[in-house]
């Protein structure tokens, strides 16, 4: 079975020869993975991943836009955003990376190919700051109305675009999650964030493509909601926020597939081999039979040892 293949299988709930694999490594790891074994392809190629996680996603507003803010020392209020000039997500000239990206993993190496794309929430904490931006959906309900639905169009071209290129799955990163709870109430999610999602989630479900979405921290108050919106693939379903996979496997596995069990924040790059050793048996042979793309719920940090990473891969690889 080809990699793509054994993905696709497992998002469509079916049991796969064996559990797909991925690891996110290339934000903090790629110089002592380049030392070790000449390039993170190279290092991609001999544990033989089965997805790959492509970058590349353009501006969304004019480059030197924002610059006005940041020389006031201040970020600007929703109102404002929404007369910053929006950049055209149909400007071709700006997918190379993302071309590159689709032929190497995919048309080389037959493997599956998601692309980050943004959220709604998250996409804008970079121009408000997140504790502005939380302060903001309290004071500006309205004017974030008018930002989310212009972000939401653009979300929604960059999507189809990257359909287009042969992506095979919209990777919606949309940070909602703390470590119990959501970062905002319920009922703000339902007036002020699903809405805006849901532009995006159609225009892929109507492509007939796949759809995930990242968010950290617990998420399950409106879990049942982000189903519905038609995201096949959850990642990182974060045990170490309170989300269990044991409930998952009881309750969802029918109605989604989990990408994670590889915890950064707890498992992975800590240092403790007979713990991690037991959590990566854990989690694998919890899912035999699918229902699970095993991945790294984040970037594996830079405090991780080449050596534990490379152990946490060829155990995974063993059991595999």
């Amino acid at each position: 079975m080809l990699p793509r293949e054994r993905v696709i299988e497992t998002i469509q709930h079916h049991k796969p020869d064996r559990t797909p694999f991925y690891m996110w490594v290339r934000a903090n790891m790629n110089e002592p993975i380049t030392q070790r074994f000449g390039s993170v392809e190279a290092f991609e190629d001999h544990y033989q991943f089965d997805m790959a996680h492509l970058f590349g996603t353009p501006a969304r507003y004019t480059p030197g836009a924002l610059k006005p803010f940041r020389d006031r020392g201040q970020p600007p209020e929703p109102a404002e955003l929404l007369d910053v000039p929006i950049t055209d997500p149909d400007d071709l000239s700006v997918y190379d990376e993302i071309k590159r990206g689709v032929e190497h993993h995919k048309n080389q190496r037959g493997r599956f190919v998601y692309v980050q794309t943004p959220g709604i929430f998250e996409a804008n904490n970079g121009y408000f700051g997140i504790e502005n931006h939380l302060m903001y959906l309290a004071l500006y309900e309205d004017d974030l109305h008018r930002v989310y639905a212009r972000q939401a169009q653009w979300n929604k071209r960059f999507a189809m675009n990257c359909l287009d290129l042969g992506v095979d799955m919209v990777h919606v990163s949309d940070d909602w999650g703390g470590q119990t709870s959501l970062l905002f109430s319920p009922d703000m999610w339902h007036r002020l964030i699903k809405p805006y999602h849901k532009v995006t989630c159609d225009a892929v479900k109507q492509r007939s493509g796949f759809l995930s979405l990242h968010s950290d921290g617990n998420i399950r108050s409106v879990l049942d909601e982000t189903i519905k919106l038609g995201f096949d693939v959850i990642h990182p379903f974060q045990e170490s926020a309170g989300m269990d996979l044991t409930e998952y496997r009881e309750r969802y596995i029918d109605r989604f597939t989990v990408m994670g069990g590889l915890c950064v924040q707890t498992t992975i790059g800590f240092n403790k081999r007979d713990f991690l050793e037991k959590e990566i048996r854990r989690v694998l042979s919890m899912f035999k039979d699918g229902g699970l793309l095993y991945c790294t719920s984040h970037f594996v940090q830079n405090h991780c040892s080449i050596d534990e990473l490379l152990f946490a891969a060829d155990l995974v690889r063993e059991l595999l």
